[in-house]
Protein backbone atom coordinates (compact mmCIF):
# COMPACT_ATOMS: atom_id res chain seq x y z
CA UNK A 1 0.00 0.00 0.00
CA UNK A 2 1.93 3.29 -1.14
CA UNK A 3 1.69 5.57 1.90
CA UNK A 4 0.53 3.77 4.73
CA UNK A 5 1.39 0.37 5.52
CA UNK A 6 2.80 -1.24 1.67
CA UNK A 7 3.08 -0.82 -1.97
CA UNK A 8 -0.18 -1.44 -3.60
CA UNK A 9 1.58 -2.83 -6.67
CA UNK A 10 -1.31 -4.97 -7.87
CA UNK A 11 -1.87 -5.65 -11.61
CA UNK A 12 -4.58 -8.33 -11.73
CA UNK A 13 -6.82 -7.61 -14.70
CA UNK A 14 -10.34 -6.41 -12.73
CA UNK A 15 -13.37 -8.02 -15.36
CA UNK A 16 -15.83 -5.17 -13.79
CA UNK A 17 -15.78 -2.31 -11.98
CA UNK A 18 -18.19 0.31 -10.22
CA UNK A 19 -20.49 -2.40 -10.13
CA UNK A 20 -20.86 -4.91 -7.06
CA UNK A 21 -22.61 -7.75 -7.07
CA UNK A 22 -24.08 -8.88 -3.81
CA UNK A 23 -26.18 -12.58 -3.89
CA UNK A 24 -26.64 -11.74 -7.50
CA UNK A 25 -27.74 -7.92 -7.38
CA UNK A 26 -25.73 -5.83 -9.40
CA UNK A 27 -25.61 -2.47 -7.07
CA UNK A 28 -24.96 0.52 -9.91
CA UNK A 29 -24.35 4.02 -9.10
CA UNK A 30 -26.84 5.44 -6.74
CA UNK A 31 -29.30 3.25 -7.14
CA UNK A 32 -30.27 0.48 -4.35
CA UNK A 33 -26.90 1.50 -2.27
CA UNK A 34 -27.96 1.93 0.99
CA UNK A 35 -27.25 4.66 3.27
CA UNK A 36 -24.33 4.10 5.32
CA UNK A 37 -23.50 6.71 7.70
CA UNK A 38 -20.45 6.22 10.07
CA UNK A 39 -20.35 4.89 13.25
CA UNK A 40 -18.28 3.27 16.13
CA UNK A 41 -18.58 -0.11 16.26
CA UNK A 42 -17.31 -2.99 18.48
CA UNK A 43 -14.42 -4.65 18.79
CA UNK A 44 -12.87 -6.76 15.71
CA UNK A 45 -13.27 -10.17 18.13
CA UNK A 46 -15.81 -12.13 16.65
CA UNK A 47 -19.22 -11.73 18.20
CA UNK A 48 -20.67 -14.75 19.18
CA UNK A 49 -22.94 -14.85 16.11
CA UNK A 50 -19.98 -14.38 13.79
CA UNK A 51 -18.19 -17.01 15.36
CA UNK A 52 -21.20 -19.18 14.41
CA UNK A 53 -21.16 -17.52 11.05
CA UNK A 54 -17.13 -18.42 10.20
CA UNK A 55 -18.12 -22.06 12.08
CA UNK A 56 -21.08 -22.72 9.70
CA UNK A 57 -19.31 -21.42 6.29
CA UNK A 58 -15.83 -23.01 6.86
CA UNK A 59 -18.16 -26.12 7.13
CA UNK A 60 -19.46 -25.42 3.92
CA UNK A 61 -16.51 -24.52 1.90
CA UNK A 62 -14.73 -28.02 3.25
CA UNK A 63 -17.15 -30.23 2.34
CA UNK A 64 -17.59 -28.55 -1.27
CA UNK A 65 -13.98 -27.55 -1.66
CA UNK A 66 -12.60 -25.47 -5.05
CA UNK A 67 -12.56 -26.28 -7.84
CA UNK A 68 -9.22 -25.84 -9.54
CA UNK A 69 -9.31 -25.48 -13.33
CA UNK A 70 -7.43 -23.33 -15.91
CA UNK A 71 -6.58 -19.98 -15.29
CA UNK A 72 -8.74 -17.35 -17.54
CA UNK A 73 -6.08 -16.56 -20.07
CA UNK A 74 -7.05 -12.82 -19.32
CA UNK A 75 -5.58 -13.10 -15.90
CA UNK A 76 -1.59 -13.29 -17.37
CA UNK A 77 -0.72 -16.17 -15.11
CA UNK A 78 1.67 -19.23 -16.10
CA UNK A 79 -0.06 -22.10 -17.88
CA UNK A 80 0.76 -24.18 -14.79
CA UNK A 81 -1.45 -21.69 -12.15
CA UNK A 82 -4.56 -23.32 -11.34
CA UNK A 83 -7.64 -20.74 -10.39
CA UNK A 84 -11.14 -21.25 -8.52
CA UNK A 85 -13.10 -19.72 -5.81
CA UNK A 86 -14.39 -19.39 -2.65
CA UNK A 87 -18.01 -17.86 -1.61
CA UNK A 88 -18.16 -16.29 1.52
CA UNK A 89 -20.98 -13.90 3.28
CA UNK A 90 -20.36 -10.47 3.21
CA UNK A 91 -21.55 -10.47 6.53
CA UNK A 92 -20.59 -13.21 8.83
CA UNK A 93 -23.11 -12.67 11.73
CA UNK A 94 -25.27 -13.33 8.99
CA UNK A 95 -24.30 -16.37 7.22
CA UNK A 96 -27.43 -16.93 4.68
CA UNK A 97 -27.33 -13.36 3.98
CA UNK A 98 -25.33 -11.93 0.70
CA UNK A 99 -22.47 -13.59 -0.55
CA UNK A 100 -19.48 -12.61 -2.80
CA UNK A 101 -16.74 -14.55 -4.68
CA UNK A 102 -13.03 -14.52 -3.94
CA UNK A 103 -10.70 -15.54 -6.14
CA UNK A 104 -7.74 -18.26 -5.92
CA UNK A 105 -4.39 -19.32 -7.53
CA UNK A 106 -2.62 -21.97 -7.32
CA UNK A 107 1.11 -23.42 -8.13
CA UNK A 108 1.30 -27.21 -7.08
CA UNK A 109 3.75 -28.33 -5.33
CA UNK A 110 6.38 -30.42 -7.74
CA UNK A 111 7.85 -32.18 -4.56
CA UNK A 112 7.89 -35.71 -4.00
CA UNK A 113 4.73 -37.15 -1.74
CA UNK A 114 7.00 -37.75 0.80
CA UNK A 115 8.13 -34.12 1.21
CA UNK A 116 4.75 -32.46 0.85
CA UNK A 117 3.58 -30.52 3.48
CA UNK A 118 0.57 -28.80 2.31
CA UNK A 119 -0.63 -25.23 1.15
CA UNK A 120 1.29 -21.63 1.85
CA UNK A 121 -1.18 -19.73 1.62
CA UNK A 122 0.27 -16.11 0.84
CA UNK A 123 -0.93 -11.93 1.19
CA UNK A 124 1.79 -9.39 -0.40
CA UNK A 125 0.22 -6.31 1.19
CA UNK A 126 -1.68 -3.64 1.15
CA UNK A 127 -4.59 -3.55 1.92
CA UNK A 128 -5.31 -3.41 -1.98
CA UNK A 129 -3.01 -5.72 -3.41
CA UNK A 130 -3.63 -8.89 -5.41
CA UNK A 131 -2.40 -12.20 -4.10
CA UNK A 132 -2.98 -13.64 -7.27
CA UNK A 133 -0.92 -11.34 -8.98
CA UNK A 134 2.02 -11.56 -6.44
CA UNK A 135 2.27 -15.49 -6.74
CA UNK A 136 3.12 -15.24 -10.47
CA UNK A 137 6.33 -12.70 -9.25
CA UNK A 138 7.84 -14.80 -6.30
CA UNK A 139 11.97 -15.18 -6.99
CA UNK A 140 11.81 -19.07 -7.83
CA UNK A 141 15.77 -18.40 -6.16
CA UNK A 142 14.13 -17.70 -3.17
CA UNK A 143 11.19 -19.80 -2.91
CA UNK A 144 12.51 -23.10 -4.60
CA UNK A 145 12.69 -25.28 -1.54
CA UNK A 146 9.86 -24.26 0.25
CA UNK A 147 7.56 -24.65 -3.13
CA UNK A 148 9.17 -28.35 -3.15
CA UNK A 149 6.93 -28.89 -0.23
CA UNK A 150 3.60 -26.69 -0.71
CA UNK A 151 1.39 -25.64 -3.31
CA UNK A 152 1.31 -22.11 -2.94
CA UNK A 153 -1.92 -20.31 -2.93
CA UNK A 154 -2.69 -16.72 -3.74
CA UNK A 155 -5.91 -14.91 -3.34
CA UNK A 156 -7.31 -11.50 -4.04
CA UNK A 157 -8.97 -9.98 -0.96
CA UNK A 158 -12.74 -9.00 -0.56
CA UNK A 159 -12.86 -5.53 -2.49
CA UNK A 160 -9.40 -6.53 -4.49
CA UNK A 161 -9.12 -7.44 -8.05
CA UNK A 162 -11.45 -9.95 -8.47
CA UNK A 163 -13.09 -10.59 -5.39
CA UNK A 164 -16.24 -8.10 -5.41
CA UNK A 165 -13.71 -5.34 -6.53
CA UNK A 166 -14.52 -2.17 -5.06
CA UNK A 167 -14.50 1.58 -6.67
CA UNK A 168 -14.47 5.25 -5.08
CA UNK A 169 -14.09 7.11 -8.85
CA UNK A 170 -14.09 6.67 -12.15
CA UNK A 171 -10.78 4.70 -13.13
CA UNK A 172 -10.18 7.04 -16.49
CA UNK A 173 -11.19 10.13 -14.77
CA UNK A 174 -9.28 8.67 -11.40
CA UNK A 175 -5.99 8.24 -14.15
CA UNK A 176 -6.11 11.76 -15.24
CA UNK A 177 -2.81 14.08 -14.23
CA UNK A 178 -1.78 16.60 -12.74
CA UNK A 179 -3.41 16.32 -9.19
CA UNK A 180 -3.26 18.67 -7.22
CA UNK A 181 0.30 19.54 -5.33
CA UNK A 182 -0.06 17.68 -1.89
CA UNK A 183 1.31 20.53 -0.17
CA UNK A 184 -1.04 23.61 0.57
CA UNK A 185 0.36 26.89 0.22
CA UNK A 186 -3.13 28.75 1.34
CA UNK A 187 -6.12 28.08 3.16
CA UNK A 188 -7.68 28.13 -0.04
CA UNK A 189 -5.72 24.92 -0.65
CA UNK A 190 -6.67 23.27 2.50
CA UNK A 191 -10.17 23.57 1.65
CA UNK A 192 -10.04 22.17 -1.36
CA UNK A 193 -7.87 19.46 -0.06
CA UNK A 194 -10.79 18.62 2.32
CA UNK A 195 -13.18 19.02 -0.54
CA UNK A 196 -11.60 16.89 -2.32
CA UNK A 197 -11.27 14.09 0.06
CA UNK A 198 -14.89 14.38 1.32
CA UNK A 199 -16.15 14.31 -2.40
CA UNK A 200 -13.60 10.99 -2.48
CA UNK A 201 -15.42 9.28 0.30
CA UNK A 202 -18.92 9.92 -0.77
CA UNK A 203 -17.89 8.13 -4.10
CA UNK A 204 -17.12 4.86 -2.32
CA UNK A 205 -20.43 5.20 -0.77
CA UNK A 206 -21.79 6.01 -3.99
CA UNK A 207 -19.94 3.23 -6.25
CA UNK A 208 -19.67 0.74 -3.32
CA UNK A 209 -21.67 0.91 -0.05
CA UNK A 210 -23.13 -2.16 0.43
CA UNK A 211 -19.39 -3.74 1.13
CA UNK A 212 -17.53 -0.55 2.61
CA UNK A 213 -18.62 -2.17 6.34
CA UNK A 214 -17.89 -4.98 6.02
CA UNK A 215 -13.99 -4.15 4.39
CA UNK A 216 -12.40 -5.23 7.53
CA UNK A 217 -8.85 -6.91 8.57
CA UNK A 218 -11.24 -8.91 10.93
CA UNK A 219 -13.77 -9.91 8.21
CA UNK A 220 -10.60 -10.97 5.94
CA UNK A 221 -9.16 -12.76 8.97
CA UNK A 222 -12.14 -14.80 8.72
CA UNK A 223 -12.34 -15.17 5.06
CA UNK A 224 -9.06 -17.03 5.21
CA UNK A 225 -10.27 -19.31 8.12
CA UNK A 226 -13.14 -20.16 5.04
CA UNK A 227 -10.15 -20.46 2.73
CA UNK A 228 -8.42 -22.93 5.03
CA UNK A 229 -10.98 -25.04 5.15
CA UNK A 230 -11.70 -25.26 1.39
CA UNK A 231 -8.18 -26.35 0.68
CA UNK A 232 -8.97 -29.13 3.25
CA UNK A 233 -6.23 -28.05 5.53
CA UNK A 234 -6.28 -28.83 9.44
CA UNK A 235 -4.28 -25.90 9.80
CA UNK A 236 -3.08 -22.74 7.84
CA UNK A 237 0.79 -21.74 6.58
CA UNK A 238 0.73 -18.21 5.89
CA UNK A 239 3.15 -16.38 4.46
CA UNK A 240 2.15 -12.09 5.15
CA UNK A 241 4.40 -9.24 4.04
CA UNK A 242 3.71 -5.79 5.22
CA UNK A 243 0.09 -5.17 5.41
CA UNK A 244 -0.46 -9.08 5.36
CA UNK A 245 1.68 -8.63 8.62
CA UNK A 246 -1.57 -7.23 10.66
CA UNK A 247 -3.87 -9.83 8.62
CA UNK A 248 -1.88 -12.63 9.64
CA UNK A 249 -1.75 -11.42 13.27
CA UNK A 250 -5.41 -10.85 13.73
CA UNK A 251 -5.56 -14.27 12.08
CA UNK A 252 -3.83 -15.67 14.68
CA UNK A 253 -5.57 -14.12 17.52
CA UNK A 254 -9.19 -15.33 16.13
CA UNK A 255 -8.37 -18.44 15.09
CA UNK A 256 -5.29 -19.49 17.35
CA UNK A 257 -5.76 -23.21 17.08
CA UNK A 258 -5.73 -23.21 13.62
CA UNK A 259 -2.26 -22.01 12.89
CA UNK A 260 0.49 -24.33 12.18
CA UNK A 261 3.47 -22.67 10.09
CA UNK A 262 2.91 -18.63 9.94
CA UNK A 263 5.68 -15.88 8.69
CA UNK A 264 5.28 -12.12 8.98
CA UNK A 265 7.56 -10.05 7.00
CA UNK A 266 7.67 -6.09 7.67
CA UNK A 267 5.74 -6.17 10.43
CA UNK A 268 2.90 -3.71 11.06
CA UNK A 269 2.46 -2.38 14.57
CA UNK A 270 -0.71 -4.23 15.69
CA UNK A 271 -0.98 -1.99 18.82
CA UNK A 272 -4.88 -1.05 18.13
CA UNK A 273 -3.26 3.04 18.77
CA UNK A 274 -1.34 2.62 15.66
CA UNK A 275 -4.02 1.12 13.72
CA UNK A 276 -3.92 3.24 11.34
CA UNK A 277 -3.79 7.14 11.88
CA UNK A 278 -0.89 6.54 14.52
CA UNK A 279 1.27 4.21 11.71
CA UNK A 280 0.78 7.37 9.52
CA UNK A 281 2.22 9.57 11.90
CA UNK A 282 4.98 7.05 12.27
CA UNK A 283 5.61 6.66 8.79
CA UNK A 284 6.52 9.97 7.94
CA UNK A 285 9.92 10.19 9.13
CA UNK A 286 11.32 6.74 8.03
CA UNK A 287 10.16 8.36 5.07
CA UNK A 288 12.09 11.25 5.05
CA UNK A 289 15.52 9.30 6.21
CA UNK A 290 15.13 6.80 3.55
CA UNK A 291 14.52 9.61 1.09
CA UNK A 292 17.52 11.42 2.70
CA UNK A 293 19.53 8.41 2.40
CA UNK A 294 18.91 7.99 -1.21
CA UNK A 295 19.63 11.74 -2.16
CA UNK A 296 23.10 11.20 -0.41
CA UNK A 297 23.78 8.74 -2.63
CA UNK A 298 22.92 10.06 -5.60
CA UNK A 299 25.25 12.74 -4.74
CA UNK A 300 28.24 10.02 -3.70
CA UNK A 301 27.52 9.05 -8.04
CA UNK A 302 27.14 12.78 -8.96
CA UNK A 303 29.82 11.14 -12.35
CA UNK A 304 26.72 9.62 -13.55
CA UNK A 305 23.65 11.56 -12.79
CA UNK A 306 25.01 14.99 -12.28
CA UNK A 307 22.48 15.63 -9.93
CA UNK A 308 24.78 17.29 -7.64
CA UNK A 309 27.88 16.61 -5.44
CA UNK A 310 26.76 16.93 -1.81
CA UNK A 311 23.32 15.66 -0.44
CA UNK A 312 21.75 19.19 -0.17
CA UNK A 313 22.57 20.12 -3.68
CA UNK A 314 20.86 17.47 -4.67
CA UNK A 315 17.91 17.93 -2.39
CA UNK A 316 17.67 21.59 -3.77
CA UNK A 317 17.33 20.27 -7.06
CA UNK A 318 14.77 17.85 -6.05
CA UNK A 319 12.76 20.91 -4.78
CA UNK A 320 13.26 23.09 -8.00
CA UNK A 321 12.18 19.88 -10.05
CA UNK A 322 8.68 19.92 -7.68
CA UNK A 323 8.22 23.97 -8.39
CA UNK A 324 8.83 23.15 -11.35
CA UNK A 325 6.18 20.77 -12.11
CA UNK A 326 3.77 22.77 -10.39
CA UNK A 327 3.91 25.82 -12.43
CA UNK A 328 4.52 23.46 -15.62
CA UNK A 329 3.23 19.71 -15.34
CA UNK A 330 5.38 17.62 -17.19
CA UNK A 331 4.47 16.15 -20.17
CA UNK A 332 1.75 17.92 -19.67
CA UNK A 333 -0.03 15.28 -17.00
CA UNK A 334 2.87 15.20 -14.23
CA UNK A 335 2.86 17.48 -11.50
CA UNK A 336 4.65 17.34 -7.71
CA UNK A 337 2.01 14.78 -6.77
CA UNK A 338 3.29 11.96 -9.48
CA UNK A 339 6.27 13.10 -9.15
CA UNK A 340 6.42 11.80 -5.28
CA UNK A 341 4.35 8.70 -5.85
CA UNK A 342 6.57 7.71 -8.35
CA UNK A 343 10.15 8.50 -6.58
CA UNK A 344 8.33 7.41 -3.24
CA UNK A 345 9.64 3.92 -4.55
CA UNK A 346 13.32 4.81 -3.63
CA UNK A 347 12.20 4.98 0.33
CA UNK A 348 10.81 1.22 0.06
CA UNK A 349 13.12 -0.34 -2.39
CA UNK A 350 16.75 -0.59 -2.79
CA UNK A 351 16.83 -1.56 -6.34
CA UNK A 352 14.94 1.23 -7.21
CA UNK A 353 17.74 4.12 -6.43
CA UNK A 354 19.21 3.97 -9.98
CA UNK A 355 16.19 3.61 -12.19
CA UNK A 356 14.47 6.63 -10.56
CA UNK A 357 18.01 8.89 -10.79
CA UNK A 358 18.36 7.90 -14.01
CA UNK A 359 14.90 9.26 -15.11
CA UNK A 360 14.77 12.35 -13.49
CA UNK A 361 19.11 12.84 -14.70
CA UNK A 362 17.75 12.16 -18.37
CA UNK A 363 15.19 14.60 -17.42
CA UNK A 364 17.49 17.18 -16.48
CA UNK A 365 19.74 16.62 -19.75
CA UNK A 366 16.70 17.51 -22.09
CA UNK A 367 14.80 14.09 -22.32
CA UNK A 368 12.07 13.66 -20.15
CA UNK A 369 10.66 10.00 -21.81
CA UNK A 370 11.86 8.04 -18.85
CA UNK A 371 10.15 10.32 -16.49
CA UNK A 372 7.04 10.75 -18.11
CA UNK A 373 6.85 6.65 -18.48
CA UNK A 374 7.66 5.97 -15.03
CA UNK A 375 5.41 8.95 -12.85
CA UNK A 376 2.66 9.51 -15.91
CA UNK A 377 -0.74 6.97 -16.47
CA UNK A 378 -1.38 6.14 -20.00
CA UNK A 379 -5.26 6.53 -20.53
CA UNK A 380 -4.84 3.90 -23.15
CA UNK A 381 -4.16 1.83 -20.43
CA UNK A 382 -7.75 0.74 -19.47
CA UNK A 383 -7.41 -2.11 -17.85
CA UNK A 384 -4.23 -0.60 -15.97
CA UNK A 385 -6.25 2.06 -14.72
CA UNK A 386 -9.26 0.28 -13.57
CA UNK A 387 -6.52 -2.09 -11.66
CA UNK A 388 -4.79 0.86 -9.95
CA UNK A 389 -8.33 2.75 -9.20
CA UNK A 390 -9.39 -0.23 -7.34
CA UNK A 391 -5.83 -0.79 -5.56
CA UNK A 392 -6.35 2.71 -3.96
CA UNK A 393 -9.77 2.05 -3.18
CA UNK A 394 -9.70 -0.91 -1.10
CA UNK A 395 -6.52 0.52 0.40
CA UNK A 396 -8.79 3.71 1.64
CA UNK A 397 -11.91 1.30 2.64
CA UNK A 398 -9.99 -1.14 4.91
CA UNK A 399 -8.07 1.60 6.79
CA UNK A 400 -11.03 3.47 6.84
CA UNK A 401 -12.94 0.58 8.52
CA UNK A 402 -10.48 -1.10 10.52
CA UNK A 403 -10.35 1.89 13.13
CA UNK A 404 -11.66 5.34 14.46
CA UNK A 405 -9.82 8.11 12.50
CA UNK A 406 -9.72 11.75 13.70
CA UNK A 407 -12.66 13.83 12.62
CA UNK A 408 -11.39 17.56 13.74
CA UNK A 409 -9.45 18.90 10.12
CA UNK A 410 -7.48 21.21 12.74
CA UNK A 411 -6.04 17.92 14.00
CA UNK A 412 -4.79 16.73 10.47
CA UNK A 413 -3.70 19.89 9.94
CA UNK A 414 -1.70 20.81 12.93
CA UNK A 415 -0.18 17.22 12.62
CA UNK A 416 0.75 17.41 8.98
CA UNK A 417 2.01 21.01 9.22
CA UNK A 418 4.66 19.76 11.87
CA UNK A 419 5.76 16.90 10.39
CA UNK A 420 6.25 18.85 7.08
CA UNK A 421 8.38 21.01 8.76
CA UNK A 422 10.92 18.81 9.43
CA UNK A 423 10.39 15.45 7.21
CA UNK A 424 8.75 17.06 4.50
CA UNK A 425 9.27 14.27 1.63
CA UNK A 426 5.69 12.46 2.14
CA UNK A 427 4.13 14.45 5.22
CA UNK A 428 1.53 16.53 3.38
CA UNK A 429 1.33 13.37 0.31
CA UNK A 430 0.63 10.79 3.10
CA UNK A 431 -2.04 12.77 4.54
CA UNK A 432 -3.96 14.02 1.79
CA UNK A 433 -4.16 10.04 1.00
CA UNK A 434 -5.69 9.41 3.81
CA UNK A 435 -7.83 12.35 4.82
CA UNK A 436 -11.08 10.42 3.42
CA UNK A 437 -11.31 8.72 6.29
CA UNK A 438 -12.10 11.78 8.31
CA UNK A 439 -15.37 12.01 6.76
CA UNK A 440 -15.38 8.43 5.91
CA UNK A 441 -19.33 7.45 5.53
CA UNK A 442 -19.41 4.15 6.47
CA UNK A 443 -18.98 1.97 10.00
CA UNK A 444 -15.52 2.56 11.36
CA UNK A 445 -14.75 -0.34 14.01
CA UNK A 446 -12.89 -0.59 16.88
CA UNK A 447 -9.00 -2.36 15.95
CA UNK A 448 -8.83 -5.71 17.48
CA UNK A 449 -6.56 -6.34 20.40
CA UNK A 450 -4.14 -8.52 19.20
CA UNK A 451 -2.27 -11.44 21.28
CA UNK A 452 -0.95 -14.83 21.18
CA UNK A 453 -2.33 -17.27 23.09
CA UNK A 454 -0.81 -21.19 24.75
CA UNK A 455 -3.31 -22.44 21.22
CA UNK A 456 -1.21 -20.21 19.62
CA UNK A 457 1.57 -22.12 17.47
CA UNK A 458 5.39 -20.34 17.33
CA UNK A 459 5.28 -17.87 14.51
CA UNK A 460 8.46 -16.03 12.73
CA UNK A 461 8.80 -12.20 12.59
CA UNK A 462 11.30 -11.34 9.77
CA UNK A 463 12.09 -7.63 9.75
CA UNK A 464 14.68 -4.97 8.04
CA UNK A 465 16.08 -2.78 10.88
CA UNK A 466 15.67 0.67 9.39
CA UNK A 467 12.55 0.07 7.37
CA UNK A 468 10.38 3.14 6.94
CA UNK A 469 7.15 2.04 5.81
CA UNK A 470 6.72 -0.69 8.60
CA UNK A 471 9.21 0.73 11.93
CA UNK A 472 10.51 -1.53 13.59
CA UNK A 473 8.83 -0.43 16.71
CA UNK A 474 6.27 -2.86 15.01
CA UNK A 475 8.25 -6.35 15.01
CA UNK A 476 9.10 -5.71 18.24
CA UNK A 477 5.33 -5.33 19.55
CA UNK A 478 4.11 -8.28 17.86
CA UNK A 479 7.25 -9.85 19.30
CA UNK A 480 5.67 -8.84 22.89
CA UNK A 481 2.41 -10.04 21.78
CA UNK A 482 2.82 -12.75 20.32
CA UNK A 483 5.27 -14.95 23.48
CA UNK A 484 6.00 -17.77 21.34
CA UNK A 485 7.34 -15.76 18.64
CA UNK A 486 10.82 -15.66 16.94
CA UNK A 487 12.16 -12.13 15.80
CA UNK A 488 14.81 -12.48 12.68
CA UNK A 489 16.58 -8.49 12.53
CA UNK A 490 18.16 -7.79 9.22
CA UNK A 491 20.73 -4.72 10.48
CA UNK A 492 22.20 -2.38 8.09
CA UNK A 493 18.82 -2.57 5.17
CA UNK A 494 16.28 0.39 5.18
CA UNK A 495 14.07 -1.46 2.30
CA UNK A 496 10.59 -2.88 2.85
CA UNK A 497 10.12 -6.27 2.85
CA UNK A 498 12.71 -9.11 3.23
CA UNK A 499 11.84 -13.04 2.60
CA UNK A 500 11.16 -11.52 -1.04
CA UNK A 501 15.12 -11.01 -1.40
CA UNK A 502 18.16 -13.15 -1.72
CA UNK A 503 20.07 -13.08 1.22
CA UNK A 504 21.07 -16.74 2.22
CA UNK A 505 21.03 -15.80 6.02
CA UNK A 506 17.40 -15.27 6.10
CA UNK A 507 16.25 -17.59 3.01
CA UNK A 508 17.93 -20.40 5.18
CA UNK A 509 16.08 -19.68 8.57
CA UNK A 510 12.85 -19.13 7.09
CA UNK A 511 13.41 -22.69 5.18
CA UNK A 512 14.38 -24.15 8.31
CA UNK A 513 10.84 -22.77 9.92
CA UNK A 514 8.45 -23.49 7.15
CA UNK A 515 10.31 -27.09 6.30
CA UNK A 516 11.39 -28.21 9.60
CA UNK A 517 9.88 -26.00 12.40
CA UNK A 518 12.95 -24.81 13.36
CA UNK A 519 12.96 -21.22 15.06
CA UNK A 520 15.03 -18.97 17.20
CA UNK A 521 13.85 -16.66 20.00
CA UNK A 522 16.11 -13.95 18.35
CA UNK A 523 18.34 -13.74 15.61
CA UNK A 524 20.17 -11.43 13.51
CA UNK A 525 21.32 -11.30 9.72
CA UNK A 526 23.14 -9.05 7.73
CA UNK A 527 22.14 -7.29 4.62
CA UNK A 528 23.39 -9.27 1.73
CA UNK A 529 26.36 -8.35 -0.23
CA UNK A 530 25.72 -7.83 -4.19
CA UNK A 531 27.22 -11.36 -4.91
CA UNK A 532 24.80 -13.33 -2.29
CA UNK A 533 22.03 -10.72 -3.81
CA UNK A 534 22.70 -12.51 -7.29
CA UNK A 535 23.74 -15.71 -6.50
Amino acid sequence: MKGLVGVAGASAVVVAIGVVTVAGIAEKDGEGTPEVHAEKLPPGENTEAESRGVQEVAARAAKAGIDWRACPSEWGLYTDFRCGSVTVPIDYAKPDGPTIKLWLDRLPSPGKAQERQGTLVLNPGGPGSSGVTALKGLNPRVWANVAGAYDLVGFDPRGVGHSAPVSCADPQEFAKGPKPDPVPHSADDKKRMRDDAQAYAQGCRKRSGALLPHLTTPDTARDMEVIRAALGEPKLNYLGVSYGTYLGAVYGTLFPDRVRRMVLDSVVNPAPAKVWYGMHQDQIPGFERRFSDWTAWVAQHDADYHLGETQAEVRDRWEKLLDTAEQHPIGGTIGPSELIDSFQAVVYFDEMWAPRAEAWSAYEAGNPKKLVDDAGTKLSDTKGNITKENSVAAYTAVNCADAQWPTDWNRWDEDASRLNAKDPFMAWYSTRQNLPCATWPSAQHTPIEVKGTKQLAPVLLVQNAGDAATPYAGAAELHRRFQSSGLLTVEDSGAHSVTTQRNPCVNDRVDAYLLHGTLDKNTTCHRAAASEETR
